[in-house]
């Protein structure tokens, strides 16, 4: 079981995680990492046989409904209150030079 991390990997995680350790730091990433690495085998240990995979404990279903036009065009009763109009546009004061 024991994994063992290397000083490269951690710098290189550090590097991908765009990280600046110490030297403490780096050890106790290293700790956490073979930790973790340790369990992940204890885990596949396990007797997985007839279990299906899955991505959520509970059954998911999708609650958005369609995406649906429900609505016409209305641009000229938009248009009809506008100070000002051009092309179907709203014509503002220009703000930029």
């Amino acid at each position: 079981m024991a994994n063992i991390i290397s000083d490269e990997t951690i710098e290189y995680v550090g590097i991908l995680a765009k990280l600046e350790l110490s030297e403490t730091e780096k050890e106790q990433a290293k700790k956490d990492m073979e930790r973790m690495l340790d369990y992940i085998d204890k885990l596949n240990e396990l007797d997985t046989t007839g279990v299906e995979p899955m991505s959520h404990l509970f059954p998911i279903t999708n609650v958005f409904r369609e995406d649906v036009v429900t609505n016409d065009d209305k641009r000229e009763s938009i248009l009809a209150n506008a100070p000002e109009k051009k092309d179907g546009s709203f014509v503002v004061p220009k703000i930029l030079d």
